[in-house]
């Protein structure tokens, strides 16, 4: 199947969940990583406080959520429209407009 062939509302939205699932588990993978060490290095000092990597796996955490939400359409701008056109699109209908 070409590119040509394919609904390119369909496409954009299957291109958009596989870059959100390629993040989600580079996340995954790289605070594993700085977990790991954070595990292995703390253990060696003795210093046990707040752990270091809180802070990119939280606001990371946060920006991919943030990605999650509009790309499965809870949060983005074409889900905000599409709503926006079948409310007009009842109001057409019932006359109002």
């Amino acid at each position: 199947m070409t590119t040509s062939d394919r609904d390119p509302q369909i496409w954009r939205m299957a291109r958009a969940r596989a870059k959100f699932k390629s993040h989600a588990l580079t996340y995954l993978l790289v605070n594993a990583l700085l977990w790991t060490i954070w595990a292995v290095t703390s253990r060696q000092t003795g210093d046990y406080g707040v752990p270091w990597p809180i802070w990119p796996t939280v606001f990371w955490g946060i920006g991919l959520g943030i990605q999650g939400l509009a790309t499965y359409g809870r949060f983005g701008q074409e889900n905000w429209s599409e709503r926006e056109y079948e409310r007009l699109m009842r109001e057409r209908q019932a006359g109002r407009l």
